[in-house]
């Protein structure tokens, strides 16, 4: 897929509405992508959360913590497409040495 995200507004509890350059746009509940702990754990504070900021060097999003998340996975969720799968088979690898 490979699209960037565009645009970011926190909404309310812990969603956000994502645009991506082709224009799909929709709301993801990040509450139920991830758990609270780790990099991810300063995000239960929904002040915190709504810090929320584009990488435009990357096309995602993320926060002041590291956090980031992973704009393929985002973009499958709002367009209800299937997360491409980038894994090579082993026959493919041994194929291209």
């Amino acid at each position: 897929m490979l699209k960037d995200i565009i645009a970011v507004e926190p909404t309310e509890n812990y969603q956000l509405h994502i645009r991506f350059e082709d224009g799909v746009e929709g709301i993801v509940d990040i509450s139920k992508l991830i758990k609270f702990t780790g990099v991810f754990a300063p995000l239960q504070d929904k002040e915190y959360f709504a810090t929320v900021e584009l990488n435009p060097e990357v096309g995602t999003i993320q926060w002041q913590s590291g956090a980031d998340l992973d704009p393929d996975v985002l973009y499958a969720l709002i367009s209800k497409q299937p997360i491409p799968n980038y894994q090579l088979s082993v026959t493919s690898i041994n194929s291209q040495s």
